[in-house]
């Protein structure tokens, strides 16, 4: 008990908060949380698109669910969603694997490969993707687009610099913004996280609509990337000022973000990608 409460003294709270033990331990929780995910959401992908595209089994009622899909006669639509689509089996299952420390250390040639597709994939699954919201009006409505259209209009921005630092060898930028190329990538994963974590401790909708531009969506459209973009240059300015007030910020920001990447990951597994994994398993 004494030693229960003697964890709770404010000077021994923040010693722990600081910790380089805990830091350690919040980041290896969120990318695990981060992998169950990713790697989630490419076995839906793998189920639903590319497993009956790659046996001849694709038909209209395989995008029944999406805003656009299959259109009859839009032969180069059609094939742009395709490409658009199909590649996130591999950016999922390829993106998480950057954020191993132990595979960049003992594997710096898998890393260097494996980075250069994820970042290439990335590119072009924003080009597509930019080109399928405001080319094929495949949005809800123009407010609604406003969040994924700059997400996706910043992602060639980091993909550029994180290439440009590697090339430089600079490794603390181009770490710097290889994280922020995950995070954007990722947006439109981080998005259905956090719209499935919301509808999950609400009960259902709150502030959200049928268009997603209800003002619930409206922040969630940026905060998928913004938010945990600037919980990242929190995390590098606690390590280019390791003081323990920093630290503490860090940390701190760090505990939520792993919290609602795994809340998000177990709402979005049961009520989004595992039903549809399962029925097509059968």
């Amino acid at each position: 008990m004494t030693t229960f409460f003697s964890f709770l003294h404010p000077v021994q709270l923040t010693a722990s908060l600081a910790s380089a033990s805990l830091t350690r331990g919040l980041l290896t929780s969120w990318v695990t949380a981060v992998l169950i995910g990713q790697w989630l959401f490419a076995a839906y992908i793998t189920v639903q698109f590319a497993a009956p595209w790659a046996t001849g089994a694709l038909s209209e009622s395989t995008f029944s669910h999406m805003i656009k899909g299959h259109v009859a006669g839009d032969n180069i639509g059609n094939a742009v969603l395709l490409l658009h689509i199909l590649p996130v089996m591999l950016i999922s299952m390829s993106g998480v694997l950057q954020l191993i420390p132990y595979l960049r250390q003992h594997f710096p040639r898998f890393h260097r490969l494996n980075g250069r597709l994820f970042l290439t994939l990335g590119l072009c699954g924003a080009l597509t993707g930019l080109w399928l919201t405001w080319g094929r009006d495949t949005r809800l409505s123009n407010i609604g687009a406003i969040g994924i259209t700059l997400n996706g209009l910043l992602i060639p921005i980091a993909v550029a610099a994180a290439w440009y630092y590697a090339r430089k060898r600079d490794f603390k930028q181009h770490s710097r913004f290889a994280i922020h190329a995950f995070i954007l990538i990722n947006g439109v994963w981080s998005f259905r996280l956090m719209l499935m974590g919301w509808y999950m401790v609400n009960q259902g909708p709150n502030g959200n609509n049928a268009t997603i531009d209800g003002p619930a969506d409206l922040f969630m459209s940026f905060a998928c990337y913004l938010l945990p973009m600037a919980i990242a240059e929190v995390y590098f300015w606690s390590q280019r000022h390791p003081r323990c007030a920093i630290t503490v910020i860090s940390n701190s920001a760090l505990l939520i973000t792993a919290g609602m990447t795994a809340v998000g990951v177990f709402a979005a597994g049961v009520m989004m990608w595992w039903p549809r994994i399962a029925a097509g398993a059968l």
